[in-house]
């Protein structure tokens, strides 16, 4: 069982000395910069000079920002928040030559060291924070008196408090009010790629394509087949979230219910699950980091071509006119 950590066993006051830089000011950038500086501690940003994100922590949430070298030189804890495939270019150029020795080097996804595109040196304390949710939503619970559970993990740690440290900072994010489970970087990065891949962004968006493409194609009208493949997908969510997969089942019909046992297993079979130990593997092995760095610095040929595929798929365009027809 994973150890969790609760507010109450948060004791220590490591960071209230510290100055902290938040690299990236985008979606996670802005939420752990303002619940950081909410929870008392003092906080920078570093950005691109005269950019988007500048001016925005700046004119906007009138946080003190600096380019990422400056901002770097006078921090103690650098948390990087910036996408993972131009970080590693990034931490060269930007953030390495200009550490503090023992400086504290944090991370919200394990990706570029536990693959090693990232190799800090020995004397650097480097560890990971990765709440368990979008930037919006890890604000908008902070300000509603809650927080998004988060994992903490360390990969070095030559100061010989840097999990304390990361617990502190954790709990500055609100993490603390519901959850903190400590892990690793290779248990974080590997499950969470499976889990975008198989379950939550590939295996659901061709679950439900495939699912409207049936319909339609047998005659069904496309706007029936995306409320019955993807509108009234929000309902068992929510359902399986707040309850469980056994409690949703008591919330739907018998007749559901029964499809449910039926007919799930020959949706996803034996066959399916063997392809996701193939994709696990993938993933364990570095082969699918490997070719998505080759991906990036080809210039995203292939990932701009897929974008504009799926963009165009029809559930697309049915579902653009049914929002705006329901408001949303």
């Amino acid at each position: 069982m994973a150890k969790v950590y609760y507010n109450k066993d948060i004791k220590t006051k490591i960071l209230k000395n510290k100055t902290i830089a938040i690299i990236g000011f985008g979606s996670q950038g802005h939420a752990h910069a303002l619940n950081l500086r909410d929870s008392g501690y003092k906080v920078i940003i570093g950005a691109l000079k005269n950019s988007k994100s500048w001016k925005l922590a700046e004119k906007t949430y009138k946080f003190k920002v600096f380019t990422t070298q400056e901002a770097v030189r006078k921090a103690e804890v650098i948390m990087v928040l910036v996408p993972d495939m131009p970080m590693p270019e990034i931490y060269q150029n930007q953030i390495e030559p200009f550490l503090k020795k023992q400086a504290y080097l944090g991370f919200a996804h394990g990706f570029n060291i536990h693959y090693k595109f990232i190799k800090p040196k020995k004397d650097i304390n480097v560890f990971m924070v990765a709440p368990k949710g979008p930037g919006h939503r890890v604000r908008e619970v902070f300000l509603n008196g809650s927080g998004v559970p988060a994992l903490v993990a360390i990969y070095q740690d030559p100061s010989k408090n840097t999990l304390k440290l990361a617990l502190e900072y954790s709990k500055g994010l609100g993490a603390g009010r519901v959850g903190i489970l400590k892990t690793t970087f290779k248990e974080e990065t590997e499950t969470d790629l499976f889990g975008e891949q198989v379950v939550l962004c590939g295996g659901l968006t061709k679950l439900i394509q495939k699912a409207f493409e049936t319909l339609v194609e047998a005659g069904y009208k496309p706007e029936i087949a995306y409320f019955e493949c993807l509108n009234e997908l929000k309902l068992i969510i929510d359902l399986i979230y707040e309850k469980g997969i056994t409690k949703m089942r008591e919330s739907i019909s018998d007749t559901a219910e029964w499809g449910d046992y039926i007919s799930g297993k020959r949706i996803i079979t034996n066959q399916t699950k063997k392809e996701m130990k193939r994709i696990l593997k993938e993933i364990q092995s570095g082969k699918f980091a490997k070719e998505w760095r080759k991906e990036y610095k080809s210039g995203l040929k292939n990932f701009y071509k897929l974008r504009k595929k799926e963009a165009n798929h029809l559930i697309e365009k049915i579902g653009k006119r049914i929002r705006k027809m329901m408001q949303l």
